[in-house]
């Protein structure tokens, strides 16, 4: 990825992005959070509104699957909106959903909660990546490096404050946690004109309609795929699995008439056509999906370890969470030296490792020592990958290459637990996380694969709509 802009603009704007980096942190932490924390109240939730416990993982569910299908919505309704805009409508959502989930007198409603919730997150991550993506070069990556240091560290968290609140306030309060977001909103008042520009600068797009077709069938096809994963640990009837996946395989058909037959619809060819987009989605979903499976696992393992509750294998977890941190901060310094590819891939191996080592260890330092590689590997390929997502794509598509792409990687987020879930009933648990190293491990074969020419954004003058 090559550095951009010049060393003394950079030390004029640095105060103002470092702010606006603990700005835009600030506003994630909640929904990252809101990712591990109902995890360990899944028992009391079953026990309160008097359901299996494997239907509460629905819980879960729901909210990274709305989360990754509103992050390409969000993308293309910045074409018409600023990402201050978005922002608020995200948090707006979010917070709704969190308070209704909290509130919930039955499953069914705190699943709608969740879903609600869940596509107002996926809204105020791609707000704030638009925000941080029209800085400058170095800018960027700095503050995209603090953002994704939060998200881990928050959702490395999780576990813990949500085992702190379960015991001290109920379950109803850890569904609850990310309608934080709404106080936290003040805080992106002062850096509001930062948030109210556009990473491209264009509005060319501006009266086109979302192609509601093609987001529909991409929704199927994403909800297919988390529905069939997760089918055996929520004991799904076998004619209501048979109609998922009839469901899920015409959603994937219709997706790439779609894509054929409508050039500028809801995925347009032209982004998915341009060289190395599909790979960084791909090579972000891999690594996001081993992070999120130990982050999944890791707790329970923990607890067998020690034989203690969800708090205490929370409080072990924070020193792996806070690797985010160095993490976050280093990976700036590694694009300065090697390609955004090339720094990806040592990240993706890291994940693998991490994976691997959860898998063959029953210590809880090991555990805890995996748990940490992966965390890194989450946090520095967040940075990089949206950072490099404005290098291959045309200037009038930022936004909606990058509501893609992250819709790729939170989708890839749902897919790691979902398979660890689905393959335990089947499986030993080790087992399954030795399967689930294969996806990190493919990521890693396809940032290998990638030329440094592919680094380089299109010419200035490439036009809108032109397949690279």
């Amino acid at each position: 990825m090559p550095p951009g802009g010049a060393p003394a603009p950079e030390r004029t704007d640095a105060p103002g992005g470092r702010r606006l980096g603990l700005t835009l942190g600030l506003l994630v932490l909640p929904m990252y959070v809101a990712l591990g924390a109902p995890s360990v109240a899944l028992p009391a939730i079953g026990r309160a509104l008097a359901v299996p416990f494997g239907a509460t993982a629905w819980i879960l569910a729901a909210w990274s699957l709305t989360s990754a299908l509103a992050m390409p919505v969000a993308g293309r309704l910045l074409v018409r909106w600023s990402p201050f805009q978005v922002l608020v409508a995200g948090v707006m959502a979010l917070a709704a959903g969190s308070a209704l989930a909290g509130a919930g007198p039955a499953l069914s409603v705190v699943i709608v909660g969740r879903l609600i919730g869940g596509a107002g997150a996926g809204a105020t991550v791609i707000a704030v990546f638009a925000a941080a993506t029209a800085l400058p070069g170095r800018q960027r990556i700095r503050v995209l490096g603090t953002i994704a240091a939060a998200s881990a560290t928050a959702s490395g968290c999780g576990t813990l404050i949500g085992g702190a609140v379960t015991a001290w306030l109920g379950w109803r309060a850890v569904l609850a946690i990310p309608a934080l977001a709404l106080p936290l909103l003040l805080a992106a008042l002062p850096n509001r004109r930062a948030l109210a520009r556009s990473g491209s600068g264009e509005r060319n797009g501006s009266t086109e309609r979302l192609d509601v077709v093609g987001a529909a069938v991409l929704s199927v096809l994403a909800g297919s795929l988390i529905t069939l994963l997760q089918a055996h640990s929520v004991g799904l009837p076998a004619p209501v699995t048979l109609v998922v996946a009839a469901a899920g395989a015409l959603a994937a058909v219709g997706l790439w008439w779609r894509v054929r037959g409508t050039p500028d619809g809801f995925v347009p060819r032209r982004v998915i056509a341009s060289r190395g987009f599909l790979a960084a989605g791909l090579i972000g979903g891999t690594v996001f999906a081993g992070y999120y499976g130990v982050l999944f696992r890791a707790p329970s393992l923990i607890e067998q370890a020690t034989g203690g509750g969800p708090l205490e294998a929370g409080v072990l977890l924070v020193p792996a969470a806070a690797c985010s941190v160095p993490a976050g901060r280093l990976v700036g310094t590694l694009t300065d030296r090697f390609t955004g590819w090339q720094v990806s891939a040592g990240l993706a191996a890291l994940t693998v490792i991490g994976v691997l080592v959860v898998a063959v260890s029953t210590g809880p330092v090991p555990i805890v020592l995996g748990t940490a590689s992966t965390v890194c590997g989450f946090a520095g390929a967040q940075a990089v990958l949206v950072s490099l997502a404005p290098e291959l794509v045309a200037a009038d598509d930022h936004h909606t290459a990058q509501g893609l792409l992250s819709f790729m990687n939170v989708l890839g987020g749902g897919i790691g637990p979902a398979a660890v879930a689905g393959l335990s009933g089947i499986v030993p648990g080790p087992v399954a996380l030795a399967v689930l190293a294969a996806l990190p491990l493919s990521g890693l074969a396809l940032s290998l694969t990638r030329r440094p020419t592919a680094d380089r954004r299109p010419e200035p003058g490439t036009t809108r709509g032109s397949p690279r």
